[in-house]
Formats: structure tokens, sequence, C-alpha cells
């Protein structure tokens, strides 16, 4: 069987490839009892089966962004598409396909999360993931782990070889090596880029920007599971031992098959006292709420109105998908059930709602 896989170059043009022997991905409908309201927000795309975000913030500006900057963002969201479409694509779970993509992320040091994570106010760094699977409603998170070098992998392990949903520092830390999860000393987490905004926020002088650069994934299989994971290094000079929202079940990730499989990025304490992800689930399955109207209506008005910014992934089982913020630019992408990959890193690709 013969399909084209879509890839972005840095200047957003689509070049198309032919593989062969690829397994399908979910194409056909699932009634999911949304009702989509009319004259509301619609969603930004539909057919997909796994989509990925950077973070949100104040965005990359075209005319300011050097070409190789662009084509780094670009290809690093693409790479990781590409790990979870091979996930998808073999018939493995939509578990896996997050893991996947969230670990190419990862590894990655210009997102915060593993490899690029920012520093605490003590010049370390503090680590926080979670995942969920959507169809048993099974979770797994750590927090403020110092020494895995994929977080969502442990958290994945506190799912699935543990009683708990979450572990933090010491004790996730321990788990995670006793059950063969690669470590690592935190001098692998350094990077000039991060070092320079830590300066930077602890200068008074220094201007401050909103940028909440957590990482994601949501997807459906070919089972028509859902999955959602989040994983971040958290703020910039935070306090030592703060948990934002990305660890937390509900608030920074959530996914159920009867709804969406959400993934957030934003001010956590916001995101976690407005439990933004569980909050979209729960105005679908109750409200009767689309996905693109509900996802709206947490992230653009309800968040905001308790002082906080941000942005989500969202994702059902018939392939709708939608990605609100409230920030000037979110960086993500999507892959579609035919094999196209499409990025957004520009704010003028990606325009704040409201």
């Amino acid at each position: 069987m013969r399909f084209l896989l879509a890839l972005i170059t840095a200047a957003g043009l689509l070049l198309t490839v032919q593989q062969s022997g690829a397994a399908s991905l979910p194409s056909e409908p699932v009634h999911t009892g949304q009702v989509e309201t009319n004259g509301g927000p619609r969603p930004d795309a539909r057919n997909v089966v796994l989509a990925v975000h950077g973070g949100a913030g104040n965005g990359l500006i075209r005319k300011d962004t050097p070409p190789e900057l662009e084509k780094a963002y670009r290809d690093g969201l693409a790479a990781a598409l590409r790990a979870g479409e091979q996930v998808l694509r073999s018939g493995g779970s939509s578990v896996t396909a997050v893991e996947a993509a969230v670990k190419v992320l990862e590894d990655n040091e210009l997102f915060n999360a593993g490899k690029g994570a920012v520093f605490t106010e003590d010049a370390g760094h503090e680590l926080d993931a979670s995942i969920m699977r959507g169809s048993d409603l099974a979770a797994g998170a750590v927090a403020g782990v110092q020494s895995v070098k994929n977080p969502i992998s442990a958290a994945r392990l506190v799912m699935e070889k543990s009683p708990h949903v979450l572990l933090a520092g010491e004790g996730a830390d321990d788990f995670a090596a006793r059950n063969g999860l690669p470590t690592v000393t935190q001098d692998y987490y350094w990077t000039q880029r991060r070092w320079d905004q830590l300066t930077a926020a602890k200068d008074p002088q220094a201007p401050k920007q909103a940028e909440y650069s957590t990482v994601g994934a949501v997807a459906v299989d070919q089972k028509r599971d859902l999955a959602a994971a989040t994983s971040t290094g958290g703020l910039t000079n935070k306090m030592i031992g703060r948990v934002g929202d990305s660890p937390v079940i509900g608030a920074g990730t959530y996914a159920k098959n009867d709804t969406a499989a959400v993934s957030a990025t934003g001010q956590g304490e916001v995101f976690i006292r407005g439990a933004a992800a569980s909050t979209i689930s729960n105005m679908i399955e109750f409200g009767r709420r689309s996905l693109a109207d509900a996802a709206f209506d947490v992230i653009v008005k309800r968040l905001p109105a308790l002082g906080g910014t941000g942005g989500v992934i969202a994702l059902d089982r018939q392939g709708t998908f939608d990605a609100p913020h409230s920030t000037p630019g979110m960086l993500h992408g999507y892959l579609t059930a035919d094999g196209k990959i499409v990025t957004k890193v520009f704010v003028d690709e990606t325009p704040a709602n409201s």
C-alpha cells in the first residue's frame, strides 16, 4: 500500500515522497456525540491522527527570524511527528506514538523539555511530564525529576509499572533508574541559551517575555484509542520545588476516548486552577459542545479571566483537531491520515484567538 508523506521545508513548501508497505491510519469518522455549534469556532484541521506542540508564547516573527532558525524549529516538530507516525503505521498504540513524539522533542535543545529544559532559581533543572490513555483513563506522571533523560518515559513507567499516578523528586528518579530508564547528570540539560535566559530573568532591568515552551503530543491509533502526553522544564528562574500543570492530570494533560486528547502549554498555575484539559473534555461530554467550541471557551475565555494565557492541542477520535491559544503564537504541527505533515512556527501562521 502506498501513501504520500508531506515534508515541510524551511520555506514552507510541501514535498512528497512515496513509501510502500505501510499500514493504514484511521480515516473513517467515529460518532462521538459532539454537536457542532453553528457560527461558532471551527477546528483547525480534520483527518488528523497525530499532533505535537512546542509551546505557546510570543512566537517567531517572520521578518526577524533567520531561515536556519525557522528550519530548525520546523525540522524539530516534523521529526517528532515522523517518530509518532512510524509507531502508528506499524500498528502501535496511541500511547506509544505520543511517547515517541515527545521523546524527540525532549532530545532537542530548542524545546523546554529534557535536554533543553530551563533553569530553576538555583541554576538547577527540575522536569515534569505526564501521559494518559483514553481507552481506560490510565495515567502516569513525574514531577521535579533531576536525572531522567526522558521524563515522558518515566511518566509512562509510573502508569504501567506502579499502582500510582504521580511520583515526584528523588523517588521518581530512583523508580525510573531501577526500571532501566537512561539517567543523566544535571550538566546534560545545560545549554547556553537557557543560561542566558536565567541571567536575563534575574536582571530586574531586562525585558520579560511570556514564553511557555512546554512540549506535548496527542494521537489516535488504528483501534481508535486516544492518548495525550506533555513534558516540560517549567519556568525560567522558578522556585525550587515548583510544579506546574504539565504533570497534573486534568490540568496539563487529559485523554478520554469519548471526548478528546488534550495537551496544554501555558501559565501552569492558572491551568491547574481552571482544570484546563479535563474541563475541555467535560464540556464535550456533558455540555455536548464541539471540540473546537470547548477548547476555545476554556483557552480564550475562561483561563484569561483567571489571569493566565496559553494554548492546547486537542484531537478527537474522528480526527478533528484544534489548537487555540491566547498567546501571540504557539509552535505546533500535525500529521493527517494521508501522510501530510504541517508545521506552524510563525505568529502569522498561528494568530492568537480572541
